[in-house]
């Protein structure tokens, strides 16, 4: 696999500089692996900060702007950003009213940026975290607690901006934050590899004509490998899972998204969203909106997930909100 870069070691710092180039007018540079957008800290405002490895774009990076995150802290492709980093972005989002952290439940992401929280907290800032861990394959129901995040972090981070734009007071926004995680579900799979940028080896292996249910963002082992199914097939399964899970049952108003993981194509994505929207109704679910692009990807990897968020009154007013970010639009 050829890739476009210089020198591996440089990738996340190089990213951002293009990053922050092309969104000068909403973005600002904080540190070296740090990002902010224009207007921070805002006063009055909860700060959301959000991050974790590079090599997901346009997560968490390009969530930054109204109604979505106030900071993103970035580490290297696939790493954690090292806890000095975390608590740069605190301080670029905290306007005294304290600051919530929003990321993937993944070890080294929980080990750093609950280093960062500490270090944050000794100089006086108000910091909480709320860890997302949507994807369903990697842990049953009731050990739901280690499940790793993937799919429905920008819409958690939707309605966290959104909430806090309005004013909500840090206390009941954490709340919010926890209830929008606990409605999303999300399970992918995966039909080709993808290659880390700094060696140009393959992070798994998928044999010619295999798909793989529940692989994880970073290459982590899927639940099961099969032969390549049908679109229709394979929004069936996924859809199937995930709505046994939560569960989500006749009536529900939900959200419904189809990611693709980096390689995949728009016809493809659009072929499993349109079986998968009648197979929802066929259920009685009622879509309140479709979801459709690339949200968190994994370098090159192919293939789709689908995430499913469960809305109350609540959910659904901030979700309706506009948000202005360069990775995500909802006007």
């Amino acid at each position: 696999m050829r890739k476009l870069i210089n020198n591996p070691d440089n990738l996340a710092v190089e990213l951002i500089d293009g990053f922050c180039l092309t969104n000068k007018s909403k973005v600002k540079r904080i540190a070296p692996h740090v990002c902010a957008r224009v207007d921070a800290p805002i006063k009055g405002k909860v700060g959301i900060v959000i991050g974790g490895g590079a090599g997901h774009e346009p997560l968490f990076l390009e969530f930054i702007g109204k109604g979505m995150a106030d900071a993103s802290v970035h580490g290297q492709v696939f790493t954690a950003p090292t806890p000095d980093k975390v608590l740069d972005a605190i301080k670029a989002a905290d306007s005294g009213e304290g600051v919530i952290m929003i990321y993937n439940n993944y070890a080294g992401d929980v080990m750093n940026f609950d280093m960062g929280q500490d270090f944050a907290r000794l100089e006086g800032h108000k910091v909480e975290t709320v860890l997302i861990n949507d994807e369903i394959s990697a842990f049953p129901v009731d050990q739901a607690e280690e499940r790793r995040g993937t799919t429905a972090d920008h819409l958690v981070i939707h309605v966290a901006g959104a909430a806090a734009e309005a004013g909500m007071g840090f206390d009941d926004l954490k709340a919010l934050i926890e209830r929008a995680v606990f409605n999303c579900r999300s399970l992918g799979v995966s039909t080709s590899e993808c290659t880390l940028p700094e060696t140009g080896l393959k992070t798994f292996e998928l044999p010619e004509g295999r798909m793989e249910f529940g692989m994880g963002i970073h290459g982590e082992a899927g639940i099961e490998q099969v032969d390549l199914m049908t679109a229709d097939a394979t929004a069936e399964r996924l859809c199937d899972a995930i709505i046994a899970d939560l569960p989500f049952q006749s009536g529900d108003d939900i959200i419904a998204l189809v990611n693709g993981y980096g390689a995949t194509t728009r016809m493809e994505m659009f072929i499993v969203m349109r079986h998968m929207h009648k197979y929802l109704e066929s259920k009685g679910m009622s879509i309140h909106e479709t979801e459709l692009g690339e949200f968190c990807t994994a370098q090159e990897m192919a293939g789709v997930s689908v995430t499913l968020m469960r809305l109350d009154d609540e959910l659904k007013e901030y979700y309706d909100m506009p948000a202005d970010s360069p990775g995500y639009v909802k006007a």
